[in-house]
């Protein structure tokens, strides 16, 4: 499973144009991969879980699920329009060391498939390693691996629009 879905590494600025493609292309041979959960067989992989319910991420947002009801993409953008900033500034970024991770998403009921993106921040989102799929359809756990550098980074969902949360990267 975590060859089907990585999709990290440093690329050429020409790359930037198709990294979506990619993603897409990886996510279509994870399709077909079983949906089970595996735990990392090397010990120097750490797993953070995130769980996503409509229009949030849980965990960076204290655990505070804030029952936000949603059908589709467009009710995320009109609630994070009016609530994203609010609550970004109430959180502390997710600060983790220079390594191998995997990345554990859930859907806790969000009636339609969601995703992950996690990218380097600003203009360094060209350079830095990333990881994205999709396939999180209601209840669904998938996970996403990815060897993270120093840097800054941000993680959403871009199908089920989330804030962008902040994760920092330091020895």
């Amino acid at each position: 499973m975590k060859e089907c879905l990585l999709q990290s590494g440093r690329r050429p600025l020409v790359w930037a144009n198709i990294v979506a493609g990619c993603s897409l292309v990886l996510m279509s041979a994870a399709a077909k991969a079983q949906d089970a959960v595996q735990t990392p067989q090397d010990p120097g992989v750490t797993v953070i879980t995130l769980t996503q319910t409509g229009c949030q991420f849980l965990e960076p947002e204290g655990g505070t699920d804030h029952g936000f009801k949603t059908e589709e993409k467009s009710d995320c953008l009109e609630i994070n329009e009016k609530t994203g900033k609010d609550r970004l500034q109430k959180i502390s970024p997710l600060t983790v060391k220079p390594g191998k991770y995997i990345f554990r998403v859930s859907n806790k009921n969000v009636p339609y498939e969601l995703g992950f993106w996690l990218r380097g921040a600003g203009l360094s989102r060209l350079l830095q390693p990333n990881v994205s799929g999709g396939g999180l359809t209601e209840g669904v756990t998938r996970d996403y691996s990815v060897e993270l550098t120093p840097g800054n980074y941000s993680y959403s969902c871009p199908l089920n629009p989330t804030p962008d949360y902040p994760l920092v990267v330091k020895d």
